[in-house]
């Protein structure tokens, strides 16, 4: 097997060749270190590379380089290996320099490189290698080639086999697909014994799965099978980041806390492919990766999950909360916080509805980006999430174009977004424009596109992602739950005292129904930001705590109360 390549690039070949010895001395046994001193040899390598269908899993250049500009090398970094990371390595005193850290930052906000490093001291430099680890950690997981890997083998891209990725997607498990008919599903099929049906599932473990139902994809997937127990002080509905955060926060203070979702873990932030303005991650950190650690963290403090559970009733029955689960089952809880978010809302075109999974995809990239090298790429929405989608996608397609109804990106997308997406060379905008039409031969060949002024073109595509308003999850909530026009929850100040049962007025996340809390996206006036709906989860704990410890609502006991047996 060909090992995946590490490249570094510098001028100093002092520095050069202490990043190569400290490159091989740890990972020489798993990838190949390949250095140069000019960029134009480190082109000429990389294109040998590219010819030669060689993995590239980083690229350190430094400051130093000469000749062919650093920026332009990185930028054909990106060209001829798109799921490399692009590190600039940099001199320890750099940021100490107003102009060198003025085009650091605008080479991060720009999007011409992953992220820095400062050059390795003597070895080992434990800083250096953790950032170089972080690096290859998402390369892997990018290019689903960490032991956890779920392999998918399909005749085709949409239908049942559409419907695995995306559970495994909603999960955040690393997955990969291919066709039947290509060269790496012809040999998983041929490795299944006995012979299979398509569509097909080959786990880490190398249990192979034909035509999986929805129970052992959960299982696969990793979905825990059952309940522990039936009473909880807190049961949490959606794993979101505020579902998330809630569910660490009330674990961490000995709360018996159930999080329940239909789906997996992450909700809408699960789509990102990097969010780099979270706190506490300043290299970015892609959704799903930010979910799988939250998650982590929650269980470790013993909170209890229930995937691909939807909750389909929710009551008060004297002290305490019953939630009705689509089986038949039912919990208790002393508190609810609903975390459902939002799901982004369709474009309702039949045309385009038929090819759902087949070019057409509802969400983020996460998983098609690397399929779509040289294919042109359509993005619709002007939000945050179409903004990193764009950018990620740029990595890989020829051309990437967001459709915007709006008169700007300004209107709803984050400045350093606006910045990264403008300019990207490939990515093009298309302001006051809206999808109208398309269609293909089962698949996506082509869009209808229409301009403010009524103007129809019709433009070939290889894929569409639709990342447009949000819509929440709130239809199976009881009347006396109040919401807006639009159907988000309606908390504190903003619940009109003539629905609010109570002489107190209810907490700042509270809605009309005394003991259940809103957080994150699906409430009334929230900031549609990861970061906010994390703090909404935590703050949404504290307050179930104080109602608690001022005896507004009081805990389920342990025993398991009889009408709730299965």
């Amino acid at each position: 097997m060909t090992l995946p390549v590490l490249v570094a690039v510098d001028g100093d070949p002092d520095v050069l060749a202490e990043v190569e010895t400290q490159l091989v001395q740890r990972y020489g046994r798993d990838y190949r270190v390949v250095s140069a001193r000019r960029p134009d040899e480190a082109l000429q390598e990389l294109t040998e590379l590219r010819d030669a269908d060689a993995d590239v899993a980083l690229v350190l250049a430094g400051q130093s380089s000469t000749g062919t500009t650093r920026g332009e090398l990185l930028d054909h970094v990106r060209q001829l290996h798109p799921h490399a990371k692009r590190i600039l390595l940099i001199a320890e005193n750099a940021w100490t320099d107003a102009p060198t850290a003025d085009a650091i930052r605008a080479s991060m906000a720009l999007g011409r490189i992953d992220y820095y490093v400062v050059r390795p001291a003597a070895s080992p430099d434990e800083v250096f290698h953790e950032a170089v680890s972080e690096f290859l950690l998402e390369w892997s997981l990018e290019r689903r080639l960490v032991p956890q890997t779920v392999h998918i083998v399909g005749e085709e891209w949409s239908g049942r086999a559409y419907e695995l990725r995306d559970t495994f997607a909603r999960c955040a498990v690393p997955h990969s697909f291919c066709l039947a008919d290509s060269e790496k599903g012809r040999e998983l099929v041929a490795q299944a014994d006995p012979p299979v049906k398509l569509p097909m599932m080959v786990l880490p473990d190398g249990r192979v799965l034909s035509d999986p139902s929805n129970a052992e994809i959960a299982e696969a997937a990793g979905a825990p099978a059952g309940l522990d127990r039936r009473t909880f002080d807190v049961v949490i509905v959606g794993s979101g980041p505020a579902g998330l955060s809630a569910a660490v926060g009330g674990a961490s203070e000995g709360l018996r806390v159930l999080v329940v979702d239909t789906g997996g873990i992450g909700g809408q932030a699960r789509s990102s492919s990097l969010i780099r303005n979270y706190p506490g991650f300043p290299r970015g950190v892609s959704g799903s990766r930010l979910a799988g650690e939250a998650y982590e963290q929650a269980s470790t403090f013993g909170a209890s999950f229930l995937f691909m559970h939807q909750v389909t009733e929710l009551e008060r029955t004297g002290d305490w909360f019953t939630l009705s689960l689509f089986d038949g089952r039912a919990v208790t809880a002393g508190a609810v916080i609903l975390a459902v978010g939002a799901t982004y809302r369709r474009l309702g075109l039949e045309s385009l509805e038929d090819l759902n999974g087949a070019g057409v995809f509802y969400g983020g990239p996460t998983s098609e980006a690397p399929g779509l090298i040289g294919k042109d790429v359509f993005v619709v929405g002007g939000g945050n999430s179409a903004g990193q989608a764009a950018v990620h996608l740029a990595r890989y397609a020829r051309r990437v174009t967001i459709v915007v109804r709006a008169a700007s990106l300004e209107t709803g997308m984050s400045h350093y977004l606006v910045q990264s997406v403008l300019a990207t060379p490939n990515i093009e905008v298309l302001i006051g424009t809206a999808v109208v039409g398309g269609g293909g031969d089962a698949y996506l060949q082509e869009l209808v596109l229409r301009e403010a002024t009524g103007d129809e073109t019709t433009v070939a595509a290889d894929a569409l992602f639709v990342l447009i308003g949000a819509h929440p999850e709130t239809e199976w909530l009881p009347a006396e739950i109040a919401r807006d026009d639009h159907g988000f929850l309606l908390t504190g100040d903003d619940v009109e005292a003539d629905v609010w049962p109570l002489e107190r007025r209810p907490g700042s996340l509270e809605t009309s129904m005394p003991g259940v809390l809103a957080a994150g996206d699906v409430r009334h006036g929230s900031v549609k930001r990861v970061a906010a709906a994390v703090g909404e989860g935590s703050i949404a704990v504290q307050l179930v705590q104080r109602l608690f410890a001022e005896g507004q609502l009081s805990a389920p006991p342990t025993a398991e109360p009889q009408a709730h047996a299965v």
